[in-house]
């Protein structure tokens, strides 16, 4: 494994070898998987991601604006019939385990939707970078991505700086707005990313990135499943909750990692993860 790697993880202790994907994280802060799952489950999602979007867009606080045309919602996992496929396949385990330890947990469920009409947001990370990747280079979180379409030139393509998760400037807006100023520096690096179903992908929300302008009518829905390391409090944004006979159905692999309460009952969520400067778009 990369010197990267979690200490005391070996590539012998991991369902697959991701010691490549540990290499790409550390150097572009992404990586992916082509081909993860089956069009017919990436299918399934789409249809609860709608279903889901549909029901926060008609209630107050269901849905948070990331942008003209562009919505974040956050979910519980029993409303995403393929959870427990998501989070046990053996590349998002393996990955979470070798970069970030086999204590991770997850706290995060969501999706993105950039609607027609969506603008470029400017360049941004997702929350201001950590003191142990300040000080030590060192991954504490990652965002793992499924879309839930094929993605098309024309539907405002997620676009992503490689390199810029360390990137670390005083100048930057409440830590996670670069200055126009500099953004000539994420311009020459930018690289479009052009998911299909079935692909999946992983990255440091602190690398530089930014949705674009969808030129098209159709939606392009990405899930959003977020996962910490012992030292990051992510989940302190989020209220990721599952009922109590969701939970005694999950195995256990996947409740060791579930970072969140058990009910009786759901409540609809009212969105918590606001990105303030992401409201009006790249104005």
């Amino acid at each position: 494994m990369g010197v990267h790697t979690f200490p005391g993880i070996s590539a012998e202790s991991l369902d697959i070898d991701v010691s490549a994907d540990i290499d790409n994280l550390y150097r572009d802060g992404i990586t992916a998987r082509k081909g993860a799952f089956a069009t017919e489950w990436v299918n399934r999602l789409g249809e609860d991601v709608n279903r889901a979007f549909q029901e926060a867009l008609a209630r107050p606080g269901g849905a948070v604006g990331r942008g003209p045309n562009r919505y974040y919602v956050e979910v519980h996992p029993e409303q995403i019939r393929g959870f427990v496929e998501l989070v046990d396949h053996p590349w998002v385990r393996s990955l979470c385990t070798a970069a970030l330890g086999p204590d991770y947990r997850i706290v995060e469920l969501g999706f993105d939707v950039p609607l027609e009409g969506a603008v470029n947001q400017p360049w941004h990370r997702d929350f201001p970078i950590p003191e142990e990747t300040r000080r030590e280079r060192r991954l504490t979180s990652l965002a793992v991505n499924v879309t839930t379409v094929d993605t098309g030139e024309d539907m405002g393509p997620f676009e992503i700086a490689p390199g810029t998760q360390w990137d670390d400037s005083p100048e930057f807006g409440h830590g996670m707005f670069p200055p126009k100023s500099l953004y000539g520096r994420y311009e020459e690096r930018a690289v479009r990313k052009y998911p299909q179903r079935g692909d999946i992908s992983a990255r440091s929300a602190l690398t530089i990135h930014r949705g674009t302008t969808n030129h098209s009518a159709q939606p392009r829905p990405v899930l959003v499943l977020g996962v910490d390391g012992p030292e990051a409090h992510n989940g302190d944004r989020h209220d990721t909750a599952v009922t109590r006979s969701y939970w005694e159905t999950l195995p256990d692999r996947v409740r060791r990692h579930l970072d969140c309460p058990i009910v009786d009952e759901l409540t609809p969520m009212t969105q918590k993860h606001t990105i303030e400067g992401l409201v009006m778009g790249d104005a």
